[in-house]
């Protein structure tokens, strides 16, 4: 197993340490920001907890018969729940549904086949939906001694309270500017390409790490492009839209675009030097257009909808808008 980073290892060391005094609960909720390794914590600690011989260190020891089987992943006392193929099998359901859960109750309620403990993982926790909720409710209500359950999210707030008031809380956290700079230098990227990565990414190392790895910012830089060529009458917005939603980066380009504004409205408000677009005037106009920027990004996996005609209306704003609001200035 990869080594850890330090956000990471703090987040595990706790849960080690409850779980060395006795105080680890039965289910254990994992959240935290997109890319902050919560999955990797969440197999790391699965292993440890599965382990008959664990090390001075704390962790799987990587030899034993439960954990041989854990990587290869056939454990018969670990169960992994996410996205199962629809009744037609061409495609992954968008959801966990409740057959999942009720499944999942009565696998827990089978005797351990190794003798040690029941852990099961269930990613994206948010994905479940009500019915698969009360389901689990039901598991969670009855804890058994050596079960225990790994709900790993991003939106917490999408799990009912019930669930969430039920589970012991491992959260992740955005590490220090410098912890992260240090991070991605250690993986290779030069100072100047790390520094941008991570105000791109808000300050989330693994994310900037992703884009760096997948070569995004220059998408970042064609879409501040795109928007001031949009602004100054040189693009279209049904063209624009359509080349936005033609691939799978749709949704990267449209959080592009929303944060792109965020930076240009923060800079003015704040009098600094500008980067990328610059904009000036109507914030409550521009504020309502990053919401439907953004609340458009979240629709995309929707099927069904015409994205790109509700593209194309927020592309007209925004050309409306720069007409006398904004100008651009290419690259960053």
């Amino acid at each position: 197993m990869s080594q850890l980073a330090p956000w990471q290892q703090r987040v595990l060391d706790r849960a080690l340490a409850s779980h060395a005094e006795g105080r680890l609960g039965h289910a254990l909720l994992l959240s935290g920001p997109a890319h902050m390794g919560k999955g990797e914590v969440a197999d790391t600690l699965a292993a440890r907890l599965l382990c008959a011989t664990p090390g001075p260190d704390g962790l799987a020891c990587g030899r034993c018969r439960g954990c041989q089987l854990f990587a290869a992943g056939t454990h018969p006392d670990f169960n992994r729940v996410s996205f199962i193929p629809t009744e037609k099998g061409d495609k992954l359901r968008s959801e966990i549904v409740v057959d999942q859960m009720r499944a999942l109750g009565h696998w827990f309620s089978l005797t351990p086949q190794l003798g040690g403990a029941q852990v099961a993982l269930i990613t994206p926790a948010h994905a479940l939906n009500t019915n698969a909720s009360n389901a689990l409710l039901k598991t969670l209500e009855e804890p058994s001694r050596d079960r225990y359950l790994l709900l790993v999210t991003e939106e917490p707030g999408r799990l009912p309270a019930t669930i969430r008031s039920r589970c012991q809380r491992l959260e992740f956290r955005t590490p220090p500017r410098e912890e992260a700079l240090a991070w991605l230098a250690a993986k290779g990227h030069g100072p100047q390409a790390a520094t941008r990565a991570l105000d791109a990414a808000r300050g989330h190392p693994g994310l900037a790490a992703a884009w760096l790895d997948e070569g995004r910012l220059a998408l970042r830089g064609e879409v501040v492009a795109d928007l001031g060529a949009l602004a100054e009458g040189r693009r279209q917005p049904v063209e624009l839209a359509a080349n936005w939603l033609a691939d799978e980066l749709g949704e990267l380009r449209l959080r592009f675009a929303a944060e792109a504004v965020l930076d240009a409205v923060s800079g003015q408000l704040a009098g600094g030097p500008a980067a990328g677009l610059t904009v000036q005037g109507d914030f409550p106009k521009l504020s309502a257009w990053f919401d439907g920027i953004n609340r458009l990004r979240s629709q995309l996996a929707i099927p069904g909808l015409r994205h790109d005609l509700a593209l194309a209306g927020l592309l007209l704003e925004w050309r409306s808008m720069g007409k006398d609001t904004t100008k651009a200035r290419a690259g960053r």
